[in-house]
């Protein structure tokens, strides 16, 4: 049976928002090289797919109007920017791929292309790039804006983006090198050319001032679940980070954006849905559900209400915490999908808001199986067999030892299954996800 494909979400607290406070986690501290690389390595040892960080641009200061909230229950995660970390990973591992978030909204596509490119480059293609659009006004204001973009701008500019992105990637076709020391020719230059794309936000001459990466293009990865998102994602995605917690709904969204990627006649099979999911190990199910319930007593409803209000581009701070949950979707301008299924979840429960941050801080709405090893990995192989996913993100719920307990006791349980892969099938991010190597166009 092929492998299902597993990528490490790297932060320095866990995404559980009670996890830092947990006896176990790790004293927060500023990024750390050593800390990176040890899990790096760990991570690779277990021949996980990729590491994933995310990122966001600003100290989020949408609750309260102040990042008061932010800061005080710490609902955030700290980490180096993206591109800068995974570089200084490249020179430590040799298979593990390296993915990192890029905003399509605060960013230009010559300079992503260079820095993702280089990343490819040093990496010896291990390379993979998360496309986000960005959610909030305090990233706007870091940026020279009031307010943040319009939902369906922000995502024709992705478009538009990844498209002059890909086509920088694309500008060295194939026998350019010549370096003929005789003659003093050491290129063709007709093997370069210009991309000369003029679009409704960019105009970029190109072509790009290095070879094309060794993957072509590094991976591109999305995350979301709106209309705009689906759009973009299925005419361009590889990977597709998914929320959901719900099996019958994942394998619903599955077969559907699967569908949706066969329509634009492109390959299902080079696309890879991989849900994200939190899990919580114990030696037994007993002392998982115990460490579950210790979590659970953790978490701060300011902290999830915080943590909501940046990525909704909404202040939750502005609502009775006490009061019942109503439909304010209508008011939702940044990351959208989701949250309205999960407002809806709220109003169908008679959750107060106060409730719905201490929910939400418990699992930030992912799939969020507790048990013993052997539980956690029946769960993803029944997942991965249903074709409910292709793999998954693993977003530990504390650091370090939470993703320590899942590659070192789930990771093992699912090579035990045949469902996850104990070698490295190649040395290029692409080979371990299965994934060809696109033409230039």
């Amino acid at each position: 049976m092929s492998s299902m494909n597993l990528a490490l979400f790297v932060s320095d607290a866990g995404t559980h928002l009670g996890g830092w406070r947990h006896p176990r986690a790790a004293a927060p501290q500023p990024p750390d090289l050593a800390a990176l690389r040890a899990l790096a390595l760990h991570a690779e040892s277990a021949c996980i797919d990729t590491l994933f960080i995310a990122d966001k641009l600003a100290l989020d200061d949408i609750h309260g109007g102040s990042f008061a909230s932010t800061v005080e229950t710490r609902a955030i995660g700290g980490h180096a920017e993206p591109l800068t970390a995974l570089a200084a990973l490249a020179g430590v591992t040799t298979r593990i791929g390296l993915a990192g978030t890029v905003s399509s909204s605060y960013s230009q596509p010559y300079t992503v292309a260079r820095m993702l490119a280089s990343l490819d480059h040093l990496s010896g293609g291990r390379a993979g790039w998360n496309v986000v659009t960005s959610v909030s006004d305090g990233e706007a204001r870091n940026h020279g804006l009031a307010q943040h973009l319009e939902h369906g701008e922000r995502y024709r500019r992705a478009a538009e983006f990844i498209e002059v992105v890909q086509a920088l990637w694309d500008s060295w076709l194939p026998g350019w090198e010549i370096a003929d020391k005789a003659s003093g020719v050491y290129g063709d230059a007709s093997r370069l050319r210009a991309i000369d794309h003029a679009g409704e936000f960019f105009r970029v001459k190109g072509p790009i001032n290095l070879p094309r990466p060794p993957q072509g293009r590094p991976v591109l990865i999305q995350a979301g679940v709106s209309d705009d998102f689906r759009r973009v994602a299925a005419a361009r995605a590889e990977v597709i980070f998914s929320v959901q917690p719900d099996e019958a709904k994942a394998r619903d969204f599955y077969r559907s954006f699967k569908a949706e990627v066969a329509a634009l006649g492109r390959s299902p099979e080079q696309v890879r849905i991989l849900p994200g999911i939190v899990p919580v190990i114990g030696a037994t199910e007993r002392e998982a559900r115990e460490l579950d319930r210790e979590l659970r007593a953790l978490v701060l409803p300011r902290a999830g209400l915080s943590f909501m209000s940046a990525s909704m581009n909404h202040d939750l701070g502005a609502y009775d915490p006490d009061s019942k949950v109503f439909d304010f979707t209508d008011r939702i301008t940044g990351s959208k999908g989701r949250f309205e299924a999960v407002v809806r979840k709220a109003i169908a429960e008679g959750l107060t808001f106060a409730q719905l941050g201490k929910w939400y801080g418990e699992s930030l709405s992912f799939l969020a199986p507790v048990g013993s090893a052997d539980q956690v990995a029946d769960v993803l192989a029944r997942w991965y067999r249903e074709r409910a996913a292709d793999g998954f993100v693993v977003l530990p719920p504390f650091m370090p030892d939470g993703a320590r307990d899942f590659l070192d006791k789930v990771v093992p349980e699912l090579q035990a299954r045949g469902v996850f892969r104990s070698a490295y099938a190649g040395s290029t991010l692409r080979e371990t996800l299965g994934l060809t190597v696109p033409q230039a166009e």
